[in-house]
């Protein structure tokens, strides 16, 4: 025994050492907390102040990578460089760039929104914080058999209904003016950049970052509104619970158990987010995909006269499937990681955290807490267990909600990535940056050079070319140096074979399509119109076909009525349509509604409506007669338009006076057109070309008449 005795420690000394540490944590306890908390506060201060500086120099970094203009190289760079979804400085700076637009200044309406918002969420946590009292005092009044206390309880527990639940409801009505009020600030602005200097067509014919702007303005805003509108609820309501809640526990299980406990909390949530999956970068992915499958279909509609004939139904549900399939793999993907994230985040918020607080609550029961009344009945110990209980389930949820919400956040983080992309493209391209897969002829020292550069865009009456290359958007060199000039009166004729550069001609002219070199020299775009082979209709009444893209008010202020708008057609010999029922204010699709020929009349009354200075005329003849097609162009020479036309008709030679003829081999000809000499030429020619194709059965004649 004696032997034994010697080997085990003696337990009264540790006992008296671990009383006087006790004894003097208590003496101490007020400066040793406030030692600890001004810590974490430090901590937190320099951690806030690493992610500023690192966030700067990140920015710097872009800013400096995104100032070089021009066509991107040949090769798949964007793809390359596309930029990861993750909860990270990035994703704050595109979220900081977002909330300045949704919420634009300190008097707008969405800050009135969301200090409203703000006001009814603080009133929810007192009014639950009253709850949790109101609670423990009615179990106590049970157990005690207070039976007048407990239904005075009970008539209080239904009066506090009323505001608790009249502020549920505003909360959720604050949600949802939020939402709509991001949306339409969002979708406002980025209508005033995506339908301004062509933007519209930019990202779409000069760049191939953004594969669906449709539906990035359509759907991806929308959800990006509602998650940011949800998000702040989600991240407001438990912040501010957990610090009520907690100051409130705190008085009663004291500060030693909260911090402890505090920090196996937050243990546990740093290993749940180490093992959360990536779920912002799958949202993103799958806002990706289920866009290109939407371009997939709309893409089947634009084509889907040329699939008919080809018979092409079955390559096209096989690429259709493949989209999908891609889709629904995604997507079951993401259940799959929801599943298994789901059950880790269920077994340690309800259970392992449920288990740290019915230990928390316990703390007043078998320990002496500091400032605690000695004494307490068993009435008086149930009524501050319930409500500690009440409170640390309230303070857990909303722990919980917050854990949860880092989820939220990574799924905004991919709507916030999808908005921030289509907002950088449309910065480039206003600033003159693309991004476009090339042509393998650009890696060439001499196109490289061409592309590098930039000409000159000047105002004036008339057009004028000096040394402009002609350059396709996939980086495809037409025409080295294209040099000429049009005065008002010069009718201009452009012939040449398919894909020489009649058209991009036309895009710069409109501005359209980038200035690589040289200097050109143009009318402002108001004084240049355009009517293609197939004329654009919109969807309007038919005054508004006349008219585009002027609207009844513009055509009041040129003091312009119907009955000028009918004389129009009558020229052109469609004023019939006007008997239609609606008259001028029917509305119909009226690509659907009229023939081919009568949209290319209304293209004509367009042109006479709006006299422009010069009409770029595109095949715009080619589904009218002859006796149309010469109405047409000696009206708009009576009316002082100068014309540009793209034709191989040779009834138009006529009308002009110059001619500009491409090769197709990057070489073109500029000079005056006679047209009667030329029209004899091209008659002897053909005469010639006849004979020539007779000369083989000619000489097999000869042939045959030798031999025998």
């Amino acid at each position: 025994m004696a032997a034994q005795s010697k080997l085990l420690p003696p337990e009264r000394p540790i006992r008296q050492i671990l009383s006087s540490l006790t004894t003097l944590y208590l003496r101490h306890r007020k400066g040793i907390s406030r030692t600890v908390y001004l810590a974490l506060f430090a901590a937190l201060l320099k951690r806030v102040h690493n992610a500023i500086s690192e966030q700067k120099a990140a920015t710097q970094r872009q800013v400096e990578l995104r100032r070089r203009p021009g066509t991107s190289s040949l090769g798949d760079t964007g793809d390359q460089r596309r930029n990861k979804v993750e909860v990270d400085r990035e994703f704050f700076t595109k979220l900081f760039r977002l909330l300045k637009i949704v919420i634009p200044g300190w008097r707008s309406k969405e800050l009135r929104l969301i200090v409203s918002h703000s006001v009814f969420l603080v009133l929810r946590t007192l009014l639950s914080l009253y709850v949790a009292e109101l609670d423990g005092r009615l179990v106590s009044n049970l157990v005690r058999g207070r039976g007048k206390d407990f239904l005075l309880g009970l008539v209080w527990w239904m009066v506090v209904a009323v505001p608790a639940t009249f502020t549920n409801s505003m909360l959720s009505y604050h949600q949802c003016k939020l939402s709509l009020s991001y949306r339409k600030r969002l979708t406002d602005y980025i209508h005033d950049k995506y339908l301004s200097n062509m933007t519209f067509y930019a990202i779409s014919a000069l760049d191939d970052r953004i594969k669906n702007p449709d539906q990035l303005i359509t759907v991806d805003v929308s959800r990006f509104s509602d998650s940011l509108a949800e998000l702040y609820s989600n991240l407001a309501k438990p912040v501010l619970d957990m610090s009520i809640y907690n100051y409130s526990l705190s008085k009663s299980v004291g500060g030693e158990g909260l911090f402890v406990m505090s920090l196996l909390v937050q243990l546990s949530a740093n290993v749940m987010r180490a093992l959360t999956p990536p779920f912002g970068k799958y949202v993103a992915d799958e806002a990706r995909l289920e866009g290109e499958f939407r371009f997939l279909h709309s893409r089947l509609l634009d084509y889907s006269e040329e699939v008919a004939l080809y018979h092409g139904h079955e390559a096209e549900k096989d690429t259709l499937d493949k989209g999908y399939f891609t889709l629904i793999k995604h997507v079951n993907r993401i259940l799959r990681r929801r599943l298994y994230h789901g059950f880790m985040e269920d077994f340690v918020i309800k259970y392992f955290w449920g288990a740290l607080g019915l230990v928390l609550c316990s703390i007043p029961v078998f320990f002496k807490i500091p400032g605690q009344v000695a004494g307490q009945t068993m009435g008086d110990r149930t009524e501050s267990f319930i409500t500690n209980r009440r409170m640390l389930l309230s303070s857990s949820d909303a722990f919980g909600r917050l854990m949860f919400s880092y989820k939220e956040i990574s799924e905004l983080a991919g709507h916030t990535a999808r908005v921030s992309s289509l907002l950088e493209v449309m910065d480039d391209l206003l600033a003159g940056r693309f991004e476009k897969k090339l042509v393998s002829s650009v890696s060439t020292e001499e196109n490289a050079a061409v592309l590098s550069g930039r000409g000159i865009v000047e105002e004036s009456d008339s057009i004028e070319f000096t040394d402009v290359p002609i350059v396709s958007p996939n980086g495809d060199v037409l025409v080295r140096k294209l040099s000429f000039n049009i005065n008002p009166g010069d009718h201009l004729l452009i012939v040449g074979p398919n894909g020489c550069g009649k058209s991009s001609l036309f895009r710069i002219l409109g501005g359209l399509w980038p200035v690589y070199g040289g200097t050109v020299k143009k009318p402002r775009y108001d004084e240049i119109f355009y009517i293609p082979q197939r004329p654009y209709l919109s969807r309007g009444t038919l005054r508004q076909q006349v008219t585009y893209p002027d609207g009844i008010r513009e055509m009041r202020a040129k003091n312009v009525t119907d009955a000028d708008l009918y004389d129009i057609l009558s020229v052109v010999e469609i004023a019939s349509v006007v008997n239609r029922p609606g008259g001028w204010d029917a509305e119909e699709e009226w690509r659907d509604v009229l023939s081919g020929g009568l949209q290319q009349r209304i293209a004509m009354a367009r042109l006479f409506y709006h006299r422009p200075k010069f009409a770029i005329l595109d095949e715009c003849t080619s589904s009218v007669t002859l006796e149309i097609e010469r109405v047409m162009y000696e009206t708009a020479k009576k009316l002082g338009i100068t014309l540009m036309t793209v034709s191989h008709r040779r009834s138009l030679w006529k009308y002009h006076k110059k001619i500009l003829q491409f090769d197709g081999e990057g070489g073109y000809i500029f000079t005056g057109l006679d047209w009667e000499k030329r029209l004899k030429l091209e008659d002897e020619k053909d005469e010639l070309d006849l004979q020539l194709r007779a000369v083989p059965d000619l000489q097999r004649r000869l042939t045959e008449l030798s031999t025998s």
